[in-house]
């Protein structure tokens, strides 16, 4: 399913980390699937308060913390660049849906990285 907002549809989710050998392709292509279902749950949830956005992410947090195994088994972790990435993409997120006074430490509040 295809993203209706049309500026998460033609983002580059993780491109640092994509641009980086030193995070496995594969493991970042899980990461970058687990944001864009955060974008198709707010779609179809529509969201109507922060604390409702922050619950959807909290979960997207979840999933990707449980990746860290996933990159630890190939040698790499979820270290600076990666959460400078992730970070920056959940906040645009934020942004692309309506939620622009969203706090970027709050939507990724429960991350292990």
């Amino acid at each position: 399913m295809q993203l209706s907002n049309e500026s998460m549809a033609n983002h580059t989710f993780l491109k640092e980390m994509y641009e980086d050998s030193y995070f496995p392709d594969a493991v970042v292509k899980q990461c970058e699937e687990v944001l864009i279902t955060l974008c198709r749950e707010i779609e179809q949830g529509k969201p109507a308060s922060l604390s409702a956005l922050y619950e959807l992410s909290h979960a997207a947090t979840e999933r990707i913390n449980a990746l860290e195994e996933a990159f630890e088994a190939h040698g790499s972790e979820i270290e600076t660049t990666a959460r400078e990435a992730l970070a920056d993409d959940f906040a645009r997120i934020a942004r692309a849906y309506g939620f622009a006074d969203a706090d970027v430490e709050e939507l990724i509040a429960p991350r292990h990285w």
